[in-house]
């Protein structure tokens, strides 16, 4: 199945994505490929999220974790990669310009959101036609130790992306 719903639509977005992404990599280098323990610094004791939700009417179920949950203030600046799931903020019904990546399928919406070094707030100027939010995907771009507050979670940090596409094992 495809990640995108029109493909000239797709083809004009991936050739602009592949010109912006060809200058940032001119500039930047390589991505790095990073991971979500990537995002925890190295000593910090992370609190576990549970995946399951409980909807048993209990509010301290969907406070989120580790609210203090401390970034990494290394990655700051540096072109990244990052896999991850969709939760969408802002678009319309063919492109997605701002969204939450999250480490694992429905954080956000049906579980407490995960700490906040867990959320990266995604921008993606032009918008990114994604067909299934169910599918993992990988996000380029620059990644930024600069927070994010929303109604449904508050994020450690935030991502200028430049490309997106599926992920693959």
């Amino acid at each position: 199945m495809s990640l995108f719903k029109h493909p000239v639509s797709s083809i004009k977005l991936l050739l602009g994505a592949a010109l912006i992404f060809s200058q940032a990599v001119a500039a930047n280098g390589k991505p790095k490929e990073i991971f979500w323990e990537d995002l925890i610094p190295k000593g910090h004791v992370q609190i576990e999220t549970s995946a399951q939700a409980n909807h048993e009417g209990s509010e301290q179920n969907w406070i989120q974790p580790d609210i203090e949950a401390p970034v990494v203030k290394e990655l700051d600046g540096q072109l990244v990669s990052l896999p991850g799931f969709v939760v969408p903020l802002e678009g319309d019904d063919e492109t997605i310009t701002e969204f939450l990546l999250v480490p694992f399928f429905g954080a956000c919406i049906h579980v407490p959101p995960p700490p906040p070094n867990q959320i990266v707030h995604v921008t993606i100027k032009d918008g990114v036609p994604i067909e299934s939010l169910y599918d993992a995907i990988v996000v380029t771009g620059v990644i930024s130790t600069k927070g994010w507050s929303g109604e449904i979670a508050q994020v450690g940090y935030s991502l200028t992306g430049i490309g997106v596409a599926p992920f693959e094992l």
